[in-house]
């Protein structure tokens, strides 16, 4: 397949655009949208691989059910984005995860007025006894919701918050009345993004023919179905 690397500096977009450049791949972050179908991972060339899911139908797996909960201590409240020191300070930890290409900035992932710039924006906060563990930033389309980046920290990596931010966006969505939720991009090659597979029902894209189930070599490693068949 041909490579795809595409760019475009929108300042604003309506929902319905939105949904329709999500819905042939593209993501943003600001106002730089972009889609690629092919990256470099560990040194390796590799797919891409943008994931969705159709709402209409979903039901957390077993493992899911008990990341909810494990988290159902956690006060959660869904507003408008905006940029906040306290999000900054989450930010700065959650980045001590990543061992290369370390973000600077979640500037670098949110317009300078994110609730409005592109498009609609909100933040759904997790808190534990008032601070903050957890945020998701996700855009709201006309159809569709997508998640744009989300901060956790990581002192509290045993209660799975990427997957529990994931799955309370799922709701948001829901609640919302929307058809698909965009989970952002993964690779074709077992990585840290995987987790976001493991949500029954996911689609992938794919470069030539469009969104299909996600295919099972795609999904599955040997600590996604361990924790599906427990």
């Amino acid at each position: 397949m041909n490579p795809i690397l595409e760019e475009a500096d929108l300042a604003v977009i309506s929902p319905h655009m939105l949904d329709l450049r999500l819905v042939t791949g593209w993501r943003h972050f600001g106002t730089k949208f972009f889609r690629y179908n092919f990256a470099f991972h560990e040194g390796e060339l590799c797919g891409v691989l943008p994931l969705r899911l159709p709402l209409e139908n979903f039901e957390p797996s077993k493992s899911q059910r008990r990341i909810l909960r494990k988290n159902a201590d956690l006060e959660m409240r869904f507003l408008p984005s905006a940029h906040r020191a306290e999000y900054d300070r989450l930010f700065d930890r959650h980045k001590t995860r990543f061992k290369d290409n370390l973000p600077d900035s979640l500037r670098d992932f949110l317009s300078p007025r994110p609730a409005e710039l592109p498009c609609a924006n909100c933040v759904l906060e997790m808190r534990l006894d008032g601070e903050l563990i957890a945020a998701s930033f996700l855009d709201l389309g006309a159809e569709a919701t997508s998640s744009v980046y989300a901060v956790f920290d990581p002192r509290h990596e045993a209660r799975s918050l990427g997957i529990f931010t994931l799955l309370r966006e799922i709701e948001c969505a829901r609640n919302l009345g929307k058809r698909f939720h965009y989970l952002g991009y993964a690779y074709t090659v077992p990585a840290f993004y995987d987790y976001k597979k493991r949500f029954h029902g996911v689609e992938g894209y794919d470069w030539g023919s469009g969104w299909r189930p996600l295919p099972k070599d795609f999904r599955w490693s040997r600590k996604v179905e361990a924790d599906e068949a427990a």
